[in-house]
């Protein structure tokens, strides 16, 4: 764990002070948002660790499994891996297919990190869904506060290279407004997971490879065996589209898709968590322990 920011040297106070001061209060956005998430009041952000360093390239699926070699985490957090390895991770913010098209800034290895009660109730929810042959694959855990700022970065660019595979139908000057991306995100209060349902054993539906431009994209929105094989159930939508369609209760879904979002959500609230309603991945728990502050510690 790092050391209390009182113990910290005189230079590195005064300049916790100076980034807390910055920061200010943020007008809460009207929905927690997949891409970020709305504002408490008096909302703060622990800057945990200033000492974050983009690492190599990591591989989908693997992960820092020495845990002598593993950096310390934060009191109260957990990597999900020890507490419910029967979930499989592909972390996609690791990899460059994502709506940004590169990775993100602070996700230096591909693990899913989070506070102790959201990995104790998704183990929960992976035994619960292991008596129907079925399991968990995660997409994204914590988020540093680092990477919320790489995605509003990006929203000031002119690049649109993966819009045919995140955000076919809206513009991107829009997503801020329509709330799939804001300035605060409720994963970084880590008790936030993006998820879908696999069957069973997981890891098999880990994918390793990705299209890449300039070959063609697949529409996140298009039909079943149309858009990216994701190895999971039918949902309706690939994970992370920017869609109206990736709305939970979208009237546009299939007989199929509806049932298996229905699935996630029940398998989901039965332990605590609760839906957002524009992304049907997304999960946060309810009663979490950090509902007012945004970590910033790299994901390692």
């Amino acid at each position: 764990m790092p050391p209390p920011l009182s113990a910290r040297p005189a230079p590195l106070a005064a300049l916790l002070v100076a980034l807390l001061a910055a920061c200010g209060p943020t007008p809460a956005p009207p929905a927690d948002g997949g891409g970020a998430a709305a504002t408490p009041p008096e909302a703060d952000v622990a800057l945990v660790s200033l000492e974050s360093k983009r690492g190599g390239a990591a591989d989908v699926g693997t992960a820092r499994r020495d845990t002598a070699a593993r950096p310390p985490l934060p009191d109260g957090f957990v990597r999900l891996r020890d507490v419910a390895p029967s979930v499989a991770q592909e972390i996609r913010y690791t990899t460059a297919f994502n709506f940004v098209g590169e990775p993100i800034d602070g996700y230096d290895a591909p693990e899913c990190i989070l506070t102790s009660e959201a990995a104790d109730a998704l183990a929960a929810v992976a035994d619960d869904l292991a008596r129907q042959d079925l399991g968990l694959k995660v997409y994204d855990c914590y988020r540093p506060q680092t990477a919320v700022r790489h995605f509003a970065r990006w929203t000031g660019l002119r690049d649109t290279t993966m819009k045919e595979a995140f955000y076919p139908t809206e513009p991107k000057g829009w997503l801020f407004a329509r709330g799939y991306i804001s300035t605060r995100s409720g994963h970084s209060r880590g008790s936030t997971v993006d998820l879908t349902v696999v069957r069973l054993p997981a890891e098999d539906a880990v994918r390793t490879s990705f299209p890449a431009p300039p070959d063609p994209l697949p529409r996140c929105d298009g039909a079943w065996g149309e858009r990216l094989d994701e190895g999971d159930l039918d949902m309706g939508t690939a994970y992370d589209c920017l869609s109206p369609l990736a709305a939970t209760d979208s009237p546009g879904l299939s007989a199929e898709a509806r049932r298996n979002r229905d699935r996630l959500r029940a398998a989901m609230g039965r332990r605590g968590f609760q839906n957002y309603s524009k992304e049907w991945w997304h999960f946060s728990l309810r009663g979490e322990p950090h509902p007012g502050t945004y970590f910033d510690f790299p994901v390692q």
